[in-house]
């Protein structure tokens, strides 16, 4: 294990895996997750700024809880983030349906094993003799 300053509140921690955040951070992420949650389950169609001010979590880790997917936003909702390639608002991650359908193709397209085309190579009649497999006979040597 390896001992790590927490990136947030710089106290020491046993990193483990993960974000480096101490456990203390991580668990007030998650109550701010939950708060956060829960305040759009009650009142689905609020801003952003509504939100935050309604459950004290700042609009930075509101947007990040819908970057990482843990919150999705109806479609009706006036909040939205925009998509990290093109720019167009989406309601949760961090690319719009057609932005990742492009990279998704891509990834593909490197990942797929290339085949090279057959070509027929010139093949030259040798001496088969030397095509065989054989061993080096010792007493030929000296």
């Amino acid at each position: 294990m390896e001992v790590k300053n927490c990136k947030r509140c710089g106290k020491l921690f046993q990193y483990v895996t993960g974000k480096p955040i101490c456990p203390a951070c991580k668990q007030q992420d998650e109550d701010d997750f939950d708060k956060v949650k829960n305040y759009l389950y009650e009142y689905p169609r609020t801003s952003l700024m509504e939100v935050s001010e309604a459950t004290q979590v700042s609009i930075a880790s509101i947007r990040k809880f819908l970057r990482e997917d843990r919150l999705i936003i109806s479609e009706d909702s006036e909040i939205g983030i925009e998509c990290e390639n093109c720019g167009v608002t989406i309601k949760s991650g961090r690319y719009c349906r057609s932005c990742m359908a492009s990279l998704n193709n891509e990834m593909r397209a490197v990942t797929r094993p290339q085949t090279a085309p057959k070509e027929k190579q010139d093949i030259k009649q040798t001496d088969p003799k030397k095509t065989k497999m054989h061993y080096l006979n010792k007493d030929k040597l000296n």
